[in-house]
């Protein structure tokens, strides 16, 4: 499951709510060449790494995909998926839209879900709000908005976060309904001993 959403619209704040309640969910922590903010922790907020560090991983071909956000390197490890594929988990990743566009190349079974704010005036009053940016950078950041809104048709859901817990709830439910789709059913494991079970003389 990929949440895209303009900075400051939420996906993180979301993601972490579905996380709270589903403690077999598997969260993808991006890396970043960003300084760390105050309150934030290594390995749970970001993976947080030099430019040589970065650079090594991308020799590596350890990332699904990256891009430069703000000044800053930003990535998604492979590893995440591997695992989630591995032990049949549902997996979050919090991307912007370049990494959302990557995730729907590279893996088209992704769902991907847009997280949109109610509005740029109410986007701008929680960017400044959190307080984290300048002027200059917040108003780089609403201009970067725009032009990702212009993605939503891309993705498969689109979620208007007016309310927070309500908002959740919705990817909640998407994300549920979409486990119980039938191109997600393990015919083969259910059925592995359905004949044993009954009287076929």
């Amino acid at each position: 499951m990929v949440l895209s959403s303009p900075s400051g619209a939420g996906k993180t704040t979301v993601c972490r709510k579905i996380l709270k309640k589903h403690k077999d969910y598997i969260y993808s922590v991006s890396a970043t060449t960003r300084k760390k903010r105050k309150g934030e922790k290594s390995e749970k907020d970001y993976l947080f790494l030099t430019e040589e560090e970065f650079k090594r991983k991308i020799k590596r071909g350890e990332f699904v995909e990256w891009a430069w956000v703000y000044g800053n390197r930003y990535g998604t490890l492979k590893r995440f998926v591997t695992e989630a594929k591995r032990k049949k988990r549902v997996a979050l990743f919090v991307t912007d839209v370049q990494g959302g566009m990557s995730f729907k190349k590279k893996y088209p079974q992704s769902i991907l879900i847009f997280i949109l704010p109610p509005s740029m005036k109410e986007l701008k009053r929680r960017l400044a709000k959190r307080g984290t940016e300048k002027a200059e950078e917040m108003k780089t950041r609403l201009k970067t908005a725009l032009k990702e809104i212009n993605f939503w048709s891309n993705y498969n859901y689109v979620v208007i976060n007016k309310d927070l817990s309500q908002t959740t709830d919705s990817v909640d439910k998407i994300i549920e309904s979409e486990r119980l789709k039938s191109t997600r059913f393990d015919y083969a494991g259910w059925g592995k001993n359905r004949y044993r079970m009954i009287d076929v003389k």
